[in-house]
């Protein structure tokens, strides 16, 4: 085994860094095989096969009887998003890519900043259009840190009941004090509305102002990453008390070009597609909408008998986008 790679792995042991282990683990078996040691790799797999089913099965029943529950009706209060099951490529200008690359590098060095009295950003704010990726975001900020997600469940949370909001909340920032995590307040809007917004009465003030306050305390060990389309109704309070607030954009002419090139991946596409046509069509949607589209040009071309996708494939999932919105 390299020295390099050693060094590698007891980092990781020293740091209980399950996500760089995993890595680390699959990249020894790899260079065992190169080296034509397959007997040895085969053996190093099913021990490795046999950890992980042993580990996602105490992950998973742990995770259950940790979750925090609704007081009244003992109803869950937020869910368990599984490693293997979060989404985390994404496709950004590259101002926005090197700040979600800041985030991860500023949580990976947490220990040395430390020595430096430095802390950093674990409080994120991301905000924009629907579809614009906000949500995979934090499931890339999660897979990228090794952080398992923990997402608050809104409609369990919100009681009518004097004071239970509140008291929700604040059991499961308390749950995730517990081990390190990202806890996830996705579209967080209907809590975090402004308190200056006359129609709300009761409960919803009572919870921004909860929310204000566990926010002005965090010290949790993982990320809080809230996700919102509705930057301009939230609580000015609310934006103070986060380390970062960015905009997840709709995708620009490059990067809905990569979003096709990426989504088409395995497929052949057809050398006589005029992507300047089919990119400026594209133009103001989503990301998501950008994938969709590409995924059902795909799928006319198989359905069809086609042996590649072709313009004529991706210019009529485009009308039907259109017709639909």
């Amino acid at each position: 085994m390299k020295a390099e790679l050693l060094k590698r792995l007891f980092h990781a042991i020293a740091d209980e860094n399950d996500e760089s282990l995993k890595k680390l683990t699959t990249k020894i078996i790899e260079d065992e095989r190169l080296r034509g040691h397959e007997k040895l790799a085969k053996e190093l797999e099913t021990v490795l096969q046999k950890a992980n089913s042993k580990n996602t099965k105490q992950v998973s029943n742990n995770s259950l009887k940790e979750l925090p529950t609704s007081r009244r009706y003992d109803q869950p209060l937020a869910a368990v998003i599984p490693s293997e099951k979060l989404r985390h490529h994404m496709v950004l200008p590259h101002e926005i890519e090197e700040r979600f690359v800041r985030i991860e590098k500023e949580y990976a060095a947490r220990e040395r900043l430390a020595l430096f009295g430095l802390k950093p950003k674990k409080k994120i704010i991301l905000h924009g259009p629907p579809g614009c990726g906000k949500t995979l975001g934090a499931e890339r900020l999660a897979w990228n840190t090794g952080l398992p997600v923990l997402k608050v469940r809104f409609d369990s949370i919100l009681s009518s009941f004097f004071g239970e909001s509140a008291s929700n909340l604040r059991a499961i920032f308390d749950a995730a004090n517990e081990k390190p995590c990202l806890l996830l307040l996705d579209e967080c809007d209907f809590i975090a509305r402004s308190r200056t917004t006359k129609n709300d009465v009761g409960e919803i003030p009572r919870i921004v102002n909860t929310l204000l306050q566990l926010l002005e305390e965090y010290e949790l060990p993982g990320l809080l990453v809230a996700t919102t389309n509705l930057e301009d109704s939230l609580d000015d309070a609310l934006f103070r008390r986060f380390d970062d607030v960015f905009e997840v954009p709709k995708p620009g002419k490059a990067e809905i070009r990569k979003l096709l090139d990426m989504t088409l991946s395995a497929m052949k596409t057809s050398k006589e597609i005029n992507y300047p046509k089919i990119i400026e069509q594209l133009f103001e949607y989503s990301a998501a909408n950008v994938v969709a589209i590409a995924q059902n040009a795909a799928k006319t071309s198989v359905l069809s008998g086609e042996d590649e996708v072709k313009q004529v494939h991706l210019e009529s999932a485009i009308s039907i986008a259109k017709r639909k919105s």
